[in-house]
């Protein structure tokens, strides 16, 4: 069962396809495969997969959102099958650098304005 609201940041819909990556903790490659947001934050996102993905994997994210891509690094804190069968997991992001992460408030904030 997926947890309440744990995260702090405001959570955006935002619809916007992505690569990932799985590793475990040795940074052995585990999968990959294409996927797409469902909600975002400054510190997380709910990506929606054909695959499960396991609460211990580390996952490499690339998101295109317009003509930026974010490489984010996170760890999957959750992963449910979603009612169409797909599965829908939230990924907690660390190790963010500076620019991916500017990019991110850059994105979150036109999300606001266009919410506003």
């Amino acid at each position: 069962m997926e947890k309440e609201n744990q995260r702090e940041e405001k959570r955006y819909d935002a619809i916007h396809l992505l690569n990932y990556i799985c590793l475990d903790s040795e940074n052995r490659q585990l999968g990959q495969g294409m996927a797409r947001t469902l909600n975002l934050s400054e510190t997380g996102v709910k990506i929606e997969t054909h695959q499960s993905i396991e609460t211990r994997d580390i996952v490499f994210l690339a998101i295109g959102i317009g003509e930026d891509i974010f490489d984010i690094k996170g760890k999957v804190v959750y992963c449910n099958r979603g009612s169409e069968g797909l599965f829908e997991s939230g990924v907690e992001f660390y190790e963010l650098d500076f620019e991916s992460f500017g990019k991110l408030k850059r994105f979150i904030k036109a999300l606001e304005e266009k919410n506003a």
